[in-house]
């Protein structure tokens, strides 16, 4: 069994929206700006947010993931995900500030950190460098697909099913390189593939 993060969404092919799928560019301002005020929180706007620095020093220095950070790291990536699905034009349902059981992430068993290595916290990032140069590759291929997937969505009210591999799978993908570079809830490196 693996131990990363899993992210289960909840996907729509059929029946879409039309006039809110022609809009989503428009439509998704308010959630992004909610979602952006957390990066702002931060001043490290390449963590999105997400509680970096105290769960590293936490992880390094006591052997220790603490509960509360884990929470609100869990609830942020599960907010960004929403927010990805939504304007990558899986779901046609708006992006809730609240849980939404159709757009999950479900974290490793980290028990408090005590399955989780102390020495190699510090290093995840630079192990990481890789994993984000492929991801920037699908990232960049999922972007001319969802163009494409928005055209077809809008016009036809179907979302492709062949645009849903890559697109899904990019999502799924950074969420487990975030699970182990930025969350630092796994030591088990991600796989490269889809």
């Amino acid at each position: 069994m693996s131990n990363q993060i899993e992210t289960i969404i909840e996907y729509q092919l059929e029946n879409r929206d039309k006039k809110t799928v022609f809009w989503r560019g428009i439509l998704i301002v308010p959630v992004v700006a909610f979602l952006s005020a957390f990066s702002e929180m931060t001043h490290w706007s390449w963590t999105s947010g997400i509680l970096f620095l105290p769960t590293l020093l936490a992880l390094v220095f006591r052997g220790k993931y603490p509960s509360y950070v884990l929470s609100f790291n869990h609830a942020l990536l599960e907010l960004q995900t929403r927010v990805t699905a939504y304007a990558l034009f899986l779901t046609d349902d708006y992006p809730s500030i609240e849980r939404n059981p159709k757009v999950a992430v479900i974290l490793p068993d980290v028990e408090g950190g005590a399955k989780l290595g102390r020495g190699i916290q510090i290093f995840k990032l630079l192990f990481a460098i890789p994993l984000v140069i492929v991801g920037l590759f699908y990232s960049i291929a999922a972007i001319f697909v969802t163009i494409v997937a928005w055209i077809l969505t809008w016009s036809t009210g179907r979302y492709p099913a062949w645009a849903l591999h890559l697109v899904l799978g990019t999502t799924q993908y950074w969420n487990r390189v975030s699970g182990y570079a930025i969350l630092l809830v796994t030591d088990e490196y991600p796989r490269f593939t889809l």
